[in-house]
């Protein structure tokens, strides 16, 4: 691929992250008043636990995974770099 089509995957990935956060951050609004509707608080806070945070963090951990993938292979990449001396000594303080 040309560098400049890099980008823009590279570009189109952050833009869908950032969708997702938005859609997390909606459904998050959308429970939090459903939770203040709620007539007593155990029913409150179940409904924010079962309905919010449970699938949004599950939701979350999933489409994050193949980030999660590319962080751990590029880092593994830059590990291996660095072992085989390829990039350049620290200047001395």
């Amino acid at each position: 691929m040309t560098e400049s089509c890099q980008k823009t995957v590279s570009a189109a990935r952050v833009t869908y992250n950032r969708r997702m956060h938005i859609i997390a951050i909606g459904w998050l609004y959308v429970v939090a008043l459903m939770t203040l509707t709620e007539r007593n608080l155990v029913a409150g806070a179940l409904t924010l636990l079962f309905y919010g945070l449970l699938p949004v963090a599950l939701l979350l951990w999933l489409f994050g995974g193949p980030g999660r993938r590319r962080h751990a292979a590029r880092q593994a990449a830059q590990d291996s770099r660095t072992d085989s001396g390829d990039e350049d000594p620290a200047p001395p303080p």
